[in-house]
């Protein structure tokens, strides 16, 4: 038994929730916050069998999309000029996928 932990955006959330499902996948889903960003993903968290895992990350990779984004962050010019925003062109999306052993799992 493995635990998949995948770290998406909020956006690709229902899709691969659904799909995962569709293919007989139990999934919890936990409201989460980038550190980067400080912008809303999700995390979703799957118990699957060994043999089942290239399946369930397939379905990850195959409903999670890569997008551009324009994100403003402070860049100092020094005291004197204060802090101007400084727009940069950042990649988003996608997902960040664990695969975990499990030890031992009960459903009670």
């Amino acid at each position: 038994m493995k635990l998949v932990i995948a770290i998406i955006q909020d956006e690709d959330a229902g899709e691969v929730i659904s799909n995962l499902n569709k293919a007989g996948f139990h999934v919890t889903r936990l409201a989460t916050k980038g550190g980067f960003l400080r912008a809303g993903n999700t995390t979703l968290m799957t118990g699957v069998e060994e043999e089942k895992v290239e399946e369930a990350l397939g379905i990850i990779e195959e409903n999670s999309k890569a997008r551009t984004q324009y994100a403003t962050l402070p860049s100092s010019l020094g005291a004197m000029h204060g802090f101007i925003a400084a727009p940069i062109e950042i990649k988003i999306g996608g997902a960040t996928v664990f695969v975990i052993d499990v030890a031992q799992f009960k459903k009670f």
